[in-house]
This record gives C-alpha cells, structure tokens and sequence, in this order.
C-alpha cells in the first residue's frame, strides 16, 4: 500500500452484475453465459471454476506483503504464517483466526531485487512482464507462501477439524502502467513483453486489459498445477489504489473475473480518487482504508468520518497497524481506537475486514515478549475471532 508505507520503507459492474454485498451479506451474482459484454475467446475452465456457483465469501482478510527483496525475510514460510491462521488464546484454546489471504507486493528493490515497482508512485521503472511472473513464482514455491499456508492449515486441521471453509487466497493484480519510467514523457510504453509474440503497447488500454488477463491466467494456471487441499483461489486484487489511472480497463478486468468465478476487490486509500465509485468501476468488495493509525497528527475524528463514509458508500474496511504499535513505540492506543471504533460503528459486527499490518507485526507483538504487547496481541485476536459476522470456521 502506498500512503505511509512507502516513507517508513523507503459493485459491481453497471451491466451484468447484481449489486455487491450488502447488509444480509448477499454475494454479487455472476454475468450470464449470454451476457454481450463477454467477448472473450473460450479459455479452460478449472473443476472449481467450473463448479463454483457464487463468488466466495470471507470476513477477515489477512494482507501478507511479499516479492520483494527489501523485506526480511524475504519468505513467508511455515512457521511465520501458522500464526496467521491458528491463535492460541490465554486458557491454551486453540482457533482459527484469519479466513482470508491477500499476497501482495509494491516493489522489488533491495538486494538481488530488480529495482522495479508494481504500481505507480514508486519512483522506480515499472515492472514488466518477466517481473509480474517472478511474482508469481514467488507466491507459489512449495515451501513458502501459498504452500506454506496449505500445509500449515492441514496441521491446524488436526488440532481444530476441518473447517466449514477451505482457507481463501487472495492475488494482487500489479498495476499495468503506461510508460516504463512514468516521470518522464518521452518514456517508452511498448516496455512490458509480448503476448502471442506481439509486443504490447500500453498506451492501448486493450493492451492494458490483456496483460492483466494474461496475469490471471498465469496465476489459474498455478494453483491448478499446485492441487493444493486445504486453500482454494477466491479473487484477485487490485494494487493500484486509486482510479486515476485505470478507470478504462476495470470494468473489462471485472468481467473477466467474474466469469471465471473470482471476487475482484480493492482498496482505496482514505479520500482516493474512486473510492465512492468503486461498484460502478466494476469492484465486487471495496476496502475503506482509514489511514489514521500512521500519523499522530491525524485525529481521532479521521476514524468517525472513515467509519461514516464507508457505511454511507456500502463499503468495508480495513484497520491497520504496525511495528509501531509495540508498546516502546507509543502508539498502541491507535490500533485499540480502530476495534474501539469499528465495534461503536456496527462495522466489528456486519462488515468484512481486511487487516494491514505492516510486513509481519502481528508477529512482532506475539513474540516481543513485552507484557503490554502480549496483552495488546490477545486483544487484537479476540477482536478477529470473536466477530458475529464469522461463518467459515
């Protein structure tokens, strides 16, 4: 995500689909096989794909940043994201906590990284195409990533059963950018690759829309090859969060999406061009991001008025936090203002949530083995499985 991130490191479719989530928690219904916007050639259907007949739900999306080689680790691997799916709480009872994970990533520099970004506002070239696959290969390593996580919920089976849901994956889209290096004008925009052994030009936004396909399609084709048992493939993500620069390839990506059965979902960032639009810019769940918890200049009203225009715009939200919310950084008491705020708001009850915590710092805080930070650790976690919205557990 942009906003501090980048300084501390550095719906529906309007025709042919229904309308998105609402209060009774309704999932937006599929285009029709009929539909004329569906003009695709015929692709392979996966048995899930096939079978599925309602975009898939959950309530607490995890976002699990990773790709690149400025974060340490640089791999989600078993042990560091079993903690994400079982908690144990202080009378040794064990739960499921996260239903949902996003993989995602803005950039790759650092050591071995190839100095590119995913989405605009890096200040960096824009990734191509052998960069979006490295991603991929990234998030599907047998060992880490969406491997790691298959193998940690079979053994969090053992202990918990089986639960009514399989754990749900959630991909980034990077964001197709129109030149190879956006501050300067005379930047190339034939940069990316080739598809069909012809080179793409994305100041086309045709062009645009099929490297996002051709994305999606890697991605499909990975997690069939993988036969993972215990996580299945919800949706995909959009990174950019704005709809500055690619409101004229969303709704074709949406549609894509959605006749292959996948949820596409965003997150907007507080004031973001776009975030009240996000049903007619084709988003099936929209992710209100309060952006209070960086910034202590920032006041507490920022979360009543984050909370109202969600509500307003019929949209979800995130709460967010980081290292900073240990308890010799100061500034615990604005992650509590967040589970203060959502449960005064109804959105603890009704709303799904998506969880922004830095690169790992709900593992920062389970294990810094400061009492304040232990305490603040069962707080957060209780506030995740005790939610009345939870059903896949």
């Amino acid at each position: 995500m942009k906003r501090i991130l980048f300084i501390l490191f550095l719906c529906c479719i309007g025709s042919g689909l229904a309308a998105c989530q609402d209060e009774d928690h309704t999932v937006p219904t599929l285009p029709s096989e009929n539909d004329p916007e569906i003009n695709d050639p015929v692709v392979e259907f996966y048995d899930w794909e096939k079978n599925r007949t309602e975009l898939l739900t959950s309530t607490d999306m995890v976002l699990l940043y990773g790709g690149g080689h400025h974060r340490t680790p640089y791999t989600w691997d078993k042990e560091r994201v079993s903690s994400y799916i079982r908690y144990v709480d202080t009378d040794n009872q064990s739960h499921w906590l996260f239903d949902s994970f996003l993989f995602l990533e803005i950039m790759d520099t650092g050591t071995g990284g190839a100095n590119k970004m995913f989405a605009k506002g890096y200040n960096l070239e824009s990734a191509n195409q052998a960069d979006w696959m490295k991603l991929i290969d990234y998030y599907f390593q047998s060992e880490t990533g969406i491997g790691a996580l298959d193998a940690s919920v079979k053994e969090a089976s053992a202990i918990l059963g089986t639960p009514r849901q399989k754990r749900q994956i959630v991909i980034s889209i990077p964001e197709p950018i129109v030149y190879q290096h956006p501050e300067q004008a005379s930047s190339s925009t034939k940069y990316w690759g080739k598809i069909d052994n012809q080179t793409l030009n994305f100041s086309n936004s045709a062009d645009r829309i099929k490297a996002c396909k051709w994305y999606i399609d890697q991605v499909r084709a990975k997690f069939n090859e993988k036969n993972y048992q215990h996580v299945e493939l919800a949706g995909f993500y959009w990174l950019a969060e704005k709809a500055t620069d690619t409101r004229d390839i969303l709704n074709a990506v949406a549609i894509y999406l959605n006749k292959l059965k996948y949820s596409f979902n965003w997150i907007p960032y507080y004031g973001a061009d776009g975030y009240n639009q996000w049903k007619s810019l084709g988003f099936n769940y929209a992710y209100f991001q309060p952006n209070y918890f960086f910034n202590e200049s920032v006041p507490d009203s920022r979360l009543e008025d984050a909370c109202q225009k969600a509500l307003t715009y019929d949209m979800h939200m995130e709460l967010e936090f980081d290292d900073n919310a240990l308890n010799s950084r100061g500034k615990a008491y604005r992650l509590k203002n967040y589970m203060s705020a959502f449960k005064k708001h109804g959105i603890w009850e009704k709303k799904r949530l998506a969880y922004y915590q830095g690169s790992a710092s709900l593992l920062t805080l389970k294990k810094s083995g400061n009492a304040a930070d232990t305490q603040l650790y069962h707080e957060f976690c209780n506030f995740v499985i005790s939610r009345p919205i939870r059903s896949s557990h």
